[in-house]
């Protein structure tokens, strides 16, 4: 009788290559998915050993993290020095070696989180990297996703394979429904605050439960997103019929009867009843709250009708660290968070850049004005979220609330580009 297995084990079984004594594996890679910081160094590798990509049809590149999301941006002459030169150098590599590219000037270019799923690269049981923390967020659809470093980007472009041991299992389920108003990055953040930042380390995350299946995938996709804030390796939500349905018909997924030989491989992607679980989390749906973080930390998390907490009520390290929070942030213990007066509003990044996320925005602010000297700015996860955005009316909505509405790119997330 076969072993129960989680979700987890049965996609890295169906992986590896090769296992060593010690356990350290040869898994074989779906997806490398590639942008223009992290890149620069493994493409050079590959020249000085006179390489060529194992597989440039499941190499997909695009530039985000360092393009500048102003308008004009297809002319270099319009970049700063460092943005054109890494967007110039992933330009060549892309050609050079024959790997799928969306350039700047390409409507469907953004985050490149946000453009595997959109494109139908990430499907369910596959296992995606990329050198960028945030590979987490293709966990959405069943898939093993998770970043990677530049020597381990090169190995990948050179073998399509990644050298690695297994992690633990976690499962983390949040029972029932949802309050109204809360979202699905009130549960990732509500996750974290309980188990904090380092509470998934060493261990691959499933999200379940039926908070988590009432979600959306763009909601889904937020939640194994953060999952590296948590500390785990990668996040991953069983796939279902939504994600079937989000999936057909995208420009990369299976047609006609490869996709139905897909659908029946898909569909015995669960965790059995009895499969083993390392360590287990549980949250009721009902006691999530909308929440902020309020320190320096994503497990600093409060309800946003909460104050800002005394270091005294800290413990061990934390005293020290959350005084040190406090003195950062410039937060006085006792005061209101929703009371704190904010100088820069971000609307974006391939946690909450997908069109389901602008809209919820756009009902917040219509018909508002943001208040006088504040810096305020929407940027789309992708070009595709853009244009759509525009042709349901919610660019109209930002810019007449005053909001700068930007092309799509990683942006303030990381302040390495022109939008610090």
């Amino acid at each position: 009788m076969t072993k129960p297995r989680t979700l987890y084990d049965k996609i890295w079984d169906d992986h590896v290559a090769h296992e060593a004594e010690d356990g350290t594996c040869r898994l074989y890679i779906d997806r490398h998915l590639v942008h223009e910081v992290t890149s620069p160094q493994a493409f050079e590798g590959l020249r000085l050993a006179n390489r060529q990509v194992r597989a440039p049809d499941k190499t997909i590149a695009v530039p985000d993290h360092n393009v500048p999301t102003t308008p004009g941006r297809e002319d270099p002459a319009n970049m700063t020095e460092d943005s054109r030169i890494q967007v110039a150098a992933l330009d060549k590599n892309a050609l050079d070696f024959g790997i799928h590219y969306y350039p700047v000037s390409d409507i469907r270019q953004g985050i490149v989180h946000i453009v595997g799923p959109e494109q139908g690269w990430t499907l369910p049981g596959m296992t995606v990297v990329c050198g960028d923390s945030h590979t987490a967020t293709h966990g959405a659809f069943g898939a093993l996703a998770h970043g990677i470093g530049t020597s381990e980007v090169e190995h990948v472009l050179a073998t399509q394979t990644l050298i690695q041991k297994k992690s633990k299992n976690m499962k983390v389920e949040i029972t029932g429904k949802l309050r109204p108003g809360v979202t699905a990055k009130d549960i990732t953040l509500s996750v974290i605050g309980e188990t904090g930042t380092a509470g998934g380390t060493g261990y691959v995350i499933e999200y379940c439960g039926e908070a988590i299946r009432d979600l959306s995938m763009e909601g889904r996709m937020t939640v194994c997103n953060m999952a590296i804030e948590g500390g785990a390796r990668a996040g991953l939500i069983a796939p279902d019929e939504k994600t079937f349905e989000y999936v057909k018909g995208r420009p990369h997924a299976p047609k006609g009867a490869q996709w139905e030989a897909a659908l029946a491989y898909w569909q015995t992607l669960f965790s059995d009843d009895d499969a083993h679980w390392d360590k287990v989390v549980t949250i009721k749906g009902e006691d999530i709250a909308p929440v902020v973080t309020w320190g320096t930390s994503p497990e600093d998390v409060l309800p946003i009708t909460a104050s800002v907490p005394s270091p005294d009520s800290f413990k061990g390290g934390k005293v020290g660290a959350a005084q040190r929070s406090l003195e950062y942030m410039g937060l006085t213990p006792g005061q209101k968070l929703s009371d704190v007066k904010i100088d820069t509003v971000f609307i974006g990044s391939c946690t909450n850049g997908r069109i389901e996320d602008l809209r919820a925005a756009a009902e917040v602010v219509k018909g508002k004005k943001i208040a006088e000297g504040l810096r305020a700015m929407v940027v789309p996860g992708s070009g595709l979220v853009r244009a759509q955005a525009e042709e349901e009316g919610l660019a109209d909505i930002f810019r007449e609330a005053g909001f700068e509405w930007r092309l799509a790119g990683c942006s303030m997330c990381l302040a390495m580009n022109p939008d610090q």
